[in-house]
């Protein structure tokens, strides 16, 4: 197994990527987030939220008034090009995990007997869908050294977030995915 990285290179700022390798709650928000918006911005969400409510703890996100988060997601910046949409999911994030895993987003993975239960159980919760399944599934085993029996069967064979290990792999990640969009845009 290899030792857990000090940081996830998804940002540019040091202190948002050590809180996404030591926060598995900040990871998951991350990921919710990751939409709409450039990748360092939706990762730099959960220590932004972080900094505006006090700490990132599932029991009380989920039960936080609703209008509270949502204004700590509308300060600007806004956390999100979708501020109140985004306020929402990450509070039906948070009751899944308060509800469902005691409160600790680390079970999530933890507790999955092989790479089908953890994809099923990333499924399972609100914001993640299919994408986002296998690229959390990759991250966890690449970055993370989170590897249930047939991890990598969930996980994407083409480069992903769980390859970018350094500055240098996240501009080389984003370089394809644009060259990959663009070849989508030109082909239609």
């Amino acid at each position: 197994m290899p030792a857990q990285p000090k940081r996830l290179h998804f940002t540019g700022n040091d202190e948002a990527d050590t809180l996404l390798a030591e926060d598995p709650l900040a990871l998951l928000i991350g990921f919710v987030l990751d939409q709409q918006v450039p990748l360092q911005k939706a990762f730099s969400g959960p220590f932004e939220l972080r900094r505006r409510i006090g700490a990132l703890d599932a029991e009380a996100i989920a039960h936080m008034d609703p209008g509270e988060l949502e204004r700590a997601f509308r300060e600007r910046p806004a956390l999100h090009r979708f501020p109140g949409a985004m306020a929402r999911r990450t509070q039906e994030l948070a009751a899944a995990i308060a509800d469902e895993y005691g409160g600790d987003a680390a079970r999530v993975w933890l507790e999955a007997k092989d790479g089908a239960d953890l994809k099923a159980r990333l499924l399972g919760l609100p914001g993640i869908g299919e994408m986002k399944a296998k690229t959390l599934a990759a991250v966890l085993g690449k970055q993370l050294g989170v590897r249930p029996p047939g991890w990598e069967a969930v996980a994407p064979a083409h480069m992903c977030l769980g390859d970018v290990d350094s500055p240098e792999a996240l501009a080389e990640y984003q370089a394809k995915k644009r060259a990959y969009k663009a070849s989508l845009r030109a082909g239609s």
